[in-house]
């Protein structure tokens, strides 16, 4: 009997954290598809479907006009409205709706994970003694940044012409490096001094360059002025981090082993909360991070103009606006269409390449 118990728990130690991971998943998902839905029943366009999943239904309730259904797979959600992609009679049908609302209904879902990856940011501030900041505080033991020309109390403008906006983007600045020489543009003394090649050790890790970072940045106490900023500044480095991300892969700075998919993400994810469960330190404020991350990330991907997502919309919408009268519903059928079976296949090709690194 204790034998069964103790491989049942051991088996719920394992379980437990992909469900949370599931349940992390679906909670961002429902953030954008509120988003949706709310400006949707604000200019009364008919709803016709709220499900968070795709696939098959677990679960659904009808309400006085929006069946609620909760579906299989967990990668997904949507909300369906009369006339979005089919013709409709119906007064109250998304296409009847003027375009400047349809494109406030389509833009929400990312603005509203967006608005949730700032508050993420915010709460995150909060539980921190201090404020980072990107001036120079003090070198490590035998730095070598120093010896090439960084100094005490430089405030660091560019790494390599990457503006920073706050301190974490340091790290991603020097990771992004293809050596261990850096341009450096900093204020000192109230001017801006160029420092071309501030040098600094490294290490050679699965064929990259990971650059030591040999110095500390000076944190400063809160007051509510620095938090407003710091969280603004905070969210839009990650969003910015999107762009780059997606700019390095398109570039081949970075390859497919170097991306995660749905699956790589919740192992991310589980792990995470697993350390928080067994109270290991910042357990709790990685999986507060990893949800900012992520929720503006889907902000933000939704936001390019990709056929298929939001933002692919999106376009249509504004040459509606600029022309006064839509593009031809086939024509834009057909671009979704294709960019969703584009988007799929490269899921499936990073999902496999996920399942294939788990069994390694």
């Amino acid at each position: 009997m204790m034998q069964l118990a103790f491989s049942l728990s051991q088996a719920w130690g394992k379980v437990w954290p992909i469900l949370f991971a599931i349940l992390f998943f679906g909670f961002i998902i429902l953030i954008h598809e509120c988003g949706h839905f709310f400006f949707a029943k604000l200019f009364k366009v008919k709803v016709n479907e709220f499900a968070i999943g795709m696939g098959p239904k677990i679960f659904s309730k009808k309400g006085k006009e929006t069946a609620y259904s909760l579906r299989a797979f967990p990668i997904g959600g949507f909300v369906s409205m009369e006339g979005e992609d089919e013709e409709s009679a119906d007064e109250n049908s998304f296409q009847t709706k003027k375009a400047w609302q349809r494109f406030i209904i389509i833009a929400a879902g990312a603005i509203c994970n967006l608005i949730f990856g700032l508050v993420l940011i915010a709460v995150l501030l909060s539980k921190q003694d201090l404020v980072g900041t990107t001036q120079v505080l003090r070198f490590e033991e035998n730095a070598i940044s120093d010896e090439s020309g960084l100094q005490v109390n430089d405030e660091i403008i560019k790494i390599n012409g990457l503006r920073l906006y706050s301190d974490r983007d340091l790290s991603y600045a020097l990771m992004r490096g293809d050596n261990t020489s850096f341009e450096f543009v900093v204020k000192r003394g109230g001017e801006t001094v160029v420092l071309p090649d501030v040098q600094f050790a490294a290490t050679e890790y699965e064929g990259r360059t990971i650059v030591s970072q040999d110095f500390y940045v000076l944190g400063v106490p809160k007051t509510f002025g620095n938090m407003f900023t710091s969280t603004f500044a905070e969210t839009a480095s990650m969003a910015r981090l999107v762009r780059l991300s997606l700019a390095d892969l398109i570039s081949g700075k970075y390859g497919l082993k170097d991306l995660s998919g749905p699956v790589g993400t919740m192992e991310i994810i589980a792990d995470a909360a697993t350390d928080a469960a067994t109270g290991k330190e910042y357990g709790l404020e990685m999986i507060v991070t990893i949800m900012a991350f992520i929720t503006i990330n889907i902000g933000v991907v939704n936001l390019l103009p990709i056929p298929a997502l939001d933002g692919g919309r999106l376009v249509f919408l504004l040459l509606e606006i600029i022309r006064r009268k839509p593009v031809l519903p086939k024509y834009e059928k057909y671009v979704h269409a294709g960019g969703l079976a584009l988007l799929l296949a490269f899921m499936a090709l990073i999902t496999l390449k996920d399942v294939i690194y788990l069994f390694k």
